[in-house]
């Protein structure tokens, strides 16, 4: 409930009920719940599937792969369908956490977003296959198969940023006296690759006006980072390369 309510802060679904079981049925296709491909669970059983799933989340009573675990759990989050929005978000979310928790991943940085997005039918087929016939295999593969590939791209990204980043450590030399100094800001834009000069400040323990002078530099002579708000005051810079990296498509 907790981490609905913070998902819902902000943007879309703000108004409908974070932290909030929905209170009307819901269904999948149709206009009526007659029609419908699917009828998720109704709001009068909630209550009572939620706790089933954190029993099944938490091992009791029995423990279960932690891979496995998290397949199932995420079919079984996405059937429940508890709020009224925000279900989708949540479920993707759920995997990474699961993972850490059972010692898996130290961080969650598994989002299998992507994935599920470039094979959005599949996922949805998947889905519906293990609630109409039970197929879990299918559905077991394809999640292993999204696990797999999410995290080889991972590796690949973290590779390319390492690059990225030895390759602007040793062009800092270009900055003469000022390249010890720009390598504490690089290393801060590496932490948060968009910022402003006073979180800079925060992270490098530098002057704001130490700061303004390397980001010229950075920006002037090296092109390493860019201004993006284009004014005079409150300025944000970004670390492109770094952004292009994170943003590029998976083959």
């Amino acid at each position: 409930m907790g981490m609905h309510t913070a998902l819902m802060t902000s943007g879309r679904g703000i108004d409908r009920g974070p932290g909030e079981f929905r209170g009307n049925q819901v269904w999948l296709g149709g206009h009526r719940a007659d029609e419908a491909v699917f009828v998720l669970a109704p709001p009068h059983h909630l209550a009572e599937c939620w706790s089933a799933l954190e029993r099944f989340i938490n091992d009791v009573s029995e423990a279960t792969d932690p891979l496995i675990k998290t397949a199932l759990a995420h079919v079984q989050f996405e059937t429940i369908h508890p709020f009224m929005d925000g279900n989708g978000r949540l479920g993707r979310l759920l995997i990474p956490l699961i993972l850490v928790e059972a010692g898996i991943l130290s961080e969650p940085l598994l989002y299998l977003s992507v994935f599920f997005k470039k094979y959005r039918q599949v996922y949805y087929e998947r889905l519906q296959q293990v609630r109409v016939t039970g197929d879990w295999e299918a559905w077991l593969r394809f999640f292993v198969d999204a696990v797999a590939d999410t995290a080889t791209l991972a590796v690949s990204t973290a590779r390319k940023l390492n690059e990225l980043r030895e390759k602007d450590k040793t062009r800092l030399a270009e900055l003469g006296r000022q390249a010890g100094s720009a390598g504490l800001l690089l290393d801060a834009l590496f932490q948060q690759p968009i910022a402003n000069i006073n979180h800079l400040c925060q992270h490098t323990g530098l002057t704001p006006a130490t700061v303004g002078k390397l980001l010229t530099g950075l920006e002037a002579e090296l092109g390493i980072v860019h201004e993006i708000t284009g004014q005079k005051r409150n300025r944000i810079y970004a670390y492109r390369a770094y952004i292009d990296i994170l943003n590029q498509e998976p083959a």
